[in-house]
C-alpha cells in the first residue's frame, strides 16, 4: 500500500452533485434549521434536562440550561405533602410567571419532523439504488490507512484545505461526517423525538425504554442537537475555506 496520503479532492475530476442529492440537501437544511429554532423555543419553557422516566420543576436536574427567564427560577409557596411519608411526593405552587408560550413551536416541531423522516427515507433509498452510498460515501480502504487518515486530520486542524471541485469525490473526513449525520445523528433525533410523545410512549413503551426513559430520550435529543449544530458550523466553515461560490453553485443549480 502506498505511503502517500490519498487526496481525491485534488487529484480527481468532480462528477458534480446528482439532482436528487441537491434537492434532498436543501430540504434537510430547511427542515433542520426549522426544527432547531422551534426546539430551542420549546426548551426555553423548561430548560432542565433529566435522566430516567420522569422530571419536573421539583426534581433535581441533570443539566440546567441558561435559556430564557425560566432558568434557575425561584418563588414557591411551602411544599405540600401528598402522603405522610416524609420522603414521599410533594407539590408546590409557583409565585412567579413562567414563560410557557410554546404551543406553536411544539406543533411546528412535530409537523416538520415528518419532513425530516421523509427526507432521510428518500436519501437512504436513493443512496442505495443509485450507488451513491457505495461509490461516494463509504471510505475506501486506502483512505482509512493510518498515515493517510492522520494527514487529512492534520491538514484540517491547521485549515490547510484543498479547493473543492463542487461534488464527489469527497475527502475521508467528509465521508465520515456525512455518514455520521445522515445515518446516525438524524435517525437518533427522530427516535428520541418520538420517545417524548406521550401517545407513542403509551403505545410503544419499549421505544423510550431503549434510551433509558422518556426524560433520558429528551436529554439525548438535546445532546445530538448540539452535535448537529457543531457539524453545521464546521460544514459551513469548510464551504467557505474550500471555495464558497463554487460550492454553492454546485449544490444549487449544479454548475
Amino acid at each position: 500500500m502506498s505511503e502517500t496520503p490519498i487526496r481525491p479532492l485534488a487529484g480527481s475530476a468532480s462528477r458534480g452533485h446528482a439532482p436528487w442529492v441537491r434537492l434532498v440537501h436543501w430540504l434537510i437544511v430547511v427542515v433542520v434549521l426549522t426544527l432547531a429554532y422551534s426546539g430551542v423555543v420549546i426548551l426555553m419553557a423548561h430548560p432542565r434536562l433529566y435522566w430516567g422516566w420522569s422530571g419536573n420543576d421539583l426534581t433535581k436536574p441533570l443539566i440546567e440550561l441558561p435559556l430564557g427567564r425560566n432558568y434557575r427560577h425561584s418563588g414557591w409557596d411551602a411544599a405540600i405533602a401528598f402522603f405522610d411519608d416524609p420522603k414521599g411526593a410533594v407539590s408546590q405552587v409557583r409565585t412567579y410567571d413562567i414563560f410557557n408560550q410554546n404551543g406553536w413551536a411544539r406543533s411546528l416541531h412535530f409537523l416538520v419532523a415528518w419532513l425530516l423522516v421523509a427526507a432521510l427515507a428518500i436519501f437512504g433509498a436513493a443512496s442505495l439504488f443509485t450507488g451513491h452510498l457505495r461509490r461516494d460515501l463509504l471510505p475506501k480502504g486506502e483512505e482509512l490507512h493510518a498515515k493517510a487518515f492522520w494527514s487529512y486530520v492534520r491538514d484540517h486542524l491547521v485549515l490547510r484545505i484543498t479547493p473543492a471541485k463542487g461534488g464527489p469525490p469527497y475527502g475521508v473526513l467528509q465521508k465520515l461526517a456525512y455518514l455520521g449525520v445522515v445515518f446516525i445523528a438524524l435517525p437518533v433525533m427522530v427516535l428520541t423525538g418520538l420517545s417524548m410523545s406521550p401517545a407513542v410512549a403509551a403505545g410503544w413503551p419499549w421505544l423510550p425504554g431503549l434510551f433509558g426513559g422518556t426524560q433520558s430520550a429528551r436529554t439525548i435529543h438535546f445532546v445530538f442537537l448540539c452535535l448537529i449544530a457543531l457539524f453545521l458550523i464546521v460544514h459551513v466553515l469548510m464551504v467557505f475555506l474550500s471555495g464558497f461560490g463554487r460550492q454553492m453553485r454546485a449544490m444549487s443549480w449544479g454548475k
